[in-house]
Formats: structure tokens, sequence, C-alpha cells
């Protein structure tokens, strides 16, 4: 009698089977949709609280303003030459798109920029100069594929020309202070010259002979009427787009909290009249060490110092306060 009914009762047992393992299929469906729909809002969130506002500029290209006016060292940038205009756009919009390199570069100019002021000040050159090194070298003691050197990329025979001391021991184009007096020394030679300081900050770029004989070929007497090499012919725009940026940071989406911005070094100097024939072993006698004797004293190119007779070098460390925080 059962066996008559057993295909009735697997039949009932497979649709039962059926139903039960429909019902938690369709659970585990409902549940990996919600999950995944989880997943998509969370997703979206995300996104949400990562973008940035309308004025926001991570992840936007902007084309930002030229400033109605520029000029250099008071002497005005023409900007209503569309030629001229074009290349200042070029220089502003790279330099404001070059965000680490150019917030690194302001970190810096707050260190450095004031005492080399004072030594244009000195020289009666235009406060704008000082701009010139940060784009020469960025403010950092750079060596170009041609041998120029420091703050001001000079060259070794232009460097002894300027009074630097330059052996295997010492070279003073790697002390910024010293390397700016050399190149005051450059800067009024060429104002003699050309009478005319956009042109003298051309000549930085091209030489003074290089741009006098352009002058002449051309027949012209203004740097912004001049066909130059590509180098030249941004070099000055350069120099204006990095001033605008700098006095200017806010309006080109730049913010710095001030405690972020590099403070001069608190140092004491040593005067050093006799040959120092280890300068590990000086650093340590002084409460320092070799790396810090280095970072302040760049100009030491050895581990030594020979020191003729009559001859005085005065050695930078940090003050004791000072030391201790570093360390």
């Amino acid at each position: 009698m059962v066996q008559k009914f057993l295909p009735l009762i697997f039949s009932a047992a497979a649709l039962l089977i059926a139903i039960l393992y429909g019902r938690h299929w369709d659970h585990q469906v409902r549940t990996l949709m919600s999950e995944l729909e989880k997943s998509r809002e969370q997703q979206e969130q995300m996104l949400e609280e990562a973008r940035l506002p309308e004025e926001g500029l991570m992840y936007r290209a902007v084309s930002f303003d030229l400033p109605e006016k520029a000029s250099f060292a008071g002497e005005e940038v023409p900007l209503h030459e569309p030629e001229v205009r074009e290349r200042l756009d070029r220089e502003l919009q790279i330099n404001i798109y070059l965000h680490s390199s150019t917030l690194f570069l302001m970190k810096r100019a707050n260190r450095w920029l004031p005492p080399m002021q004072e030594v244009l000040r000195k020289h009666n050159i235009p406060d704008d100069f000082k701009y010139l090194p940060l784009i020469e070298s960025g403010l950092m003691n750079e060596v170009s594929p041609k041998g120029a050197v420091g703050f001001w990329q000079i060259l070794k025979s232009s460097g002894k020309e300027l009074g630097l001391e330059i052996t295997d021991e010492v070279d003073e184009r790697y002390d910024p202070l010293k390397s700016t007096e050399a190149a005051c020394k450059y800067l009024l030679k060429a104002y003699r010259k050309f009478g005319n300081w956009t042109l003298v900050a051309a000549s930085y770029n091209r030489g003074i002979s290089g741009l006098e004989n352009a002058l002449t070929k051309q027949q012209v007497n203004n740097y912004y009427d001049l066909y130059l090499p590509q180098e030249t012919a941004r070099y000055v725009l350069r120099i204006v787009a990095i001033k605008e940026i700098i006095e200017n940071p806010g309006k080109y989406g730049f913010t710095i909290n001030p405690s972020h911005l590099y403070q001069p070094d608190t140092l004491r100097y040593i005067e050093v009249t006799q040959t120092l024939p280890n300068l590990v072993q000086f650093a340590l006698r002084q409460g320092s060490n070799y790396k810090l004797l280095k970072r302040h004293n760049p100009w030491l190119r050895a581990e030594r110092l020979t020191v003729r007779k009559g001859k005085t070098y005065r050695i930078a460390l940090p003050e004791v306060k000072a030391l201790d925080q570093e360390r």
C-alpha cells in the first residue's frame, strides 16, 4: 500500500524542498542586493564628502585672470600687447598649477627673502630682484648641467670675477648671502650698460654681451620688443608671474598656515683663524655635529678647512636651544 503512494510522496517532498530552497535563495538574493545598495550609497556619500565646493580647485582646472597691471622693478609690463599678455598668461598658469613646488617655494621664501632684501637695499637695487633666485634655483643650492651653482646660479668663472672664493675646500657660490652680494655686482654693472632694470634681469639669463648684440641687430631698445631664444623670452615674465603669486597667494588658490612657513635659523658664529684639519671633530667640539655644520655652511666643500695667514672664516652653528630642538 505504501509503495503505491511512494511516487506521490517523493513528488510532494521534492516540491516542498524546491519551495523552501526557492525561499532561501530569494532571501540570499534580497540580502545581497541590499548590501550592494548600501555599498553604492556609501560610495556616493564618500564621493560627495570628497567633492570640493564650487570654488574648490583640486578637481577642476581653472584659467585664472591676469592682473590688470603688472610691473617689474617699477617698469610696466605692456599687457596691452597680445603677445606679451599671452607670455605672462603661460608663466602664471604654469606656476599656479605647480602646486607643491610653488608651495615649498613660498615656505623657503619666508626664510631667505628678508636677508636678501637687505643686501639688495644696501646696493640700491630694486626689491623685485629678490624674485630672481626663486626662478633660478627655487632657493636651493642646485647645480645646473652647465655648472652654475647656488641660489643665484653663478658659473665658476663668473663667481671669481665677482669676488667669490672658489676652491676645492671653499665655494662661496653656495653661501646664499655672499652669492647675493656677488649677484648685486653683476646687476649694477648691467644697469650701467643698459639703464633699464628689465633688460638687466634679461641679461642675467642671456649675458650682457648676448643681450647687447640682440638689441643692436634688431634695432630696438626694449626687452618686450626683442625676439629672443625661448629661455630668455620667458625669463622676465616668469619673474613677474612668481612675484604676482607670492604677493597674492589667496587670489590664485594658495592657502598657507603662517606656522608652516620656514623661519630663519637662530645661529651663532664662530670666527676661525687657524686651519681645521677635521670639520667633523670641530663640529662635535662645538656641541653640534657635521650634518648641522653642512646645513648652515654649505660653502664648506670638504671635511677640512685650510686657513691662510691673515684670513678669517665665520662658521655658523645653531644656538644651543635651537640645537636641542633640531635633535
